[in-house]
């Protein structure tokens, strides 16, 4: 290969199949609602494995979506190379919109121009092992993927990407082999999505995959550092779900990896536990109950535990927790708590009852002393002749 840089154009659709055969094509409204329900993606994700650089390049159209305004051509903008394909007849070849649907036992049949063509398609094609109902080849200049006996199942993303040479290799994110990356957002602490880009002259914006959206960068709950990406300074639950950063620079278009954003509402510290038993001593055949409570921040699971004497002999615990909202020195908190039931206390029930509160951030354990009052019988009185 010559000293041109390698770069990768990308292209993917969505498929529908439908589960039963249908002499003539889906209704208006069916099409409509499933382009609804999987609303085209901008430009879909271009990555190539090595250290090969990928340029990614796709043209996504939404169904229904009216033409543009006539422009002058100093107005036109350069169009992305589509370079996925659907064979309709022999020699006859259409561009593939964002959303395809199919009849039941219909054939797909794709082109991908290139070469080092790769596909991804839903995994479970490749255990098909008996009906070997998918079939790639390739060719010099493209790689062809073809699907018999379409079913319901094959529903999912079908895309390509394939090498090409051009004189400014690009590949705008440090390459990364992850699709998707699950990152956890805990209360209080800034969370980091590592988009990084490789040229700091690119336009790098933050989008969410459902719905379609911009994410809005304000530099204070969500900033953005050419070094290190996009950092969400105040995790809340609505930052949670699928984002993506898509960088823009000389007209190419790439996305990153997808990050799944998890929100657990974090406790700022472990539980602080106060016990108090309903009696400090009993008797036998009395009931007594030990309570333990904490207070903390709003919508914090606490779970708690016991330890108490009658464990040794396998006396089952008799417990009822609750969880409330009260305000306590002007401010709104969670009110935990778990309480231990003894009832017709005996001779094994004298001793220590420790309560455990376990949180996120860790536990603390409390514990209390209660015993057993000896029953003093009277002295009987001498008989008198």
């Amino acid at each position: 290969m010559n000293s041109k840089g390698l770069a990768v154009l990308s292209c993917c659709l969505l498929l529908f199949v439908w589960a039963e055969c249908q002499k003539e094509k889906p209704s208006k409204t069916t099409e409509k609602k499933a382009t609804k329900e999987l609303k085209a993606k901008e430009n879909k994700f271009s990555r190539a494995a090595g250290k090969k650089v990928p340029q990614g390049s796709s043209k996504f159209l939404k169904k229904g979506q009216a033409k543009p305004m006539n422009v002058t051509p100093s107005q036109r903008q350069p169009s992305p190379l589509s370079i996925l394909t659907r064979a309709v007849a022999k020699g006859q070849f259409q561009k593939v919109p964002d959303t395809l649907v199919l009849r039941a036992r219909e054939m797909l049949d794709l082109r991908c121009k290139g070469k080092m063509v790769k596909w991804r398609y839903p995994p479970y094609l490749d255990d098909d092992d008996t009906d070997r109902r998918l079939r790639i080849k390739h060719f010099e200049r493209h790689s062809q993927l073809i699907v018999v006996n379409s079913t319901a199942a094959d529903t999912g993303e079908y895309s390509c990407w394939s090498f090409q040479c051009y004189d400014n290799p690009q590949e705008l994110f440090v390459p990364t082999e992850d699709y998707y990356e699950v990152i956890q957002m805990r209360t209080n602490h800034p969370t980091l999505l590592p988009c990084q880009v490789t040229n700091p002259l690119a336009k790098v914006t933050l989008h969410r995959e459902f719905p379609p959206e911009n994410v809005a960068v304000d530099g204070i709950d969500i900033s953005y550092e050419v070094k290190r990406g996009f950092t969400i300074h105040h995790p809340r639950p609505s930052h949670a779900g699928s984002l993506f950063c898509m960088a823009d620079m000389n007209g190419v278009r790439q996305i990153s990896t997808k990050y799944m954003l998890i929100y657990v509402n974090y406790p700022s510290s472990v539980p602080k536990p106060a016990i108090q038993a309903s009696a400090a001593s009993f008797h036998i055949g009395d009931n007594f109950n030990v309570t333990c409570t904490v207070f903390g921040e709003p919508e914090i699971a606490v779970d708690f535990m016991w330890e108490y004497p009658g464990q040794q002999i396998g006396r089952p615990p008799y417990v009822r927790e609750r969880t409330d909202l009260v305000r306590q020195g002007g401010q709104v908190q969670q009110e935990s708590e778990s309480i231990l039931y003894i009832d017709e206390a005996r001779a094994v029930d004298d001793g220590l009852y420790s309560c455990t509160a376990e949180n996120l951030q860790g536990t603390t354990t409390v514990s209390t002393q209660i015993h057993l009052l000896q029953t003093t019988l009277a002295p009987r009185k001498a008989k008198t002749g």
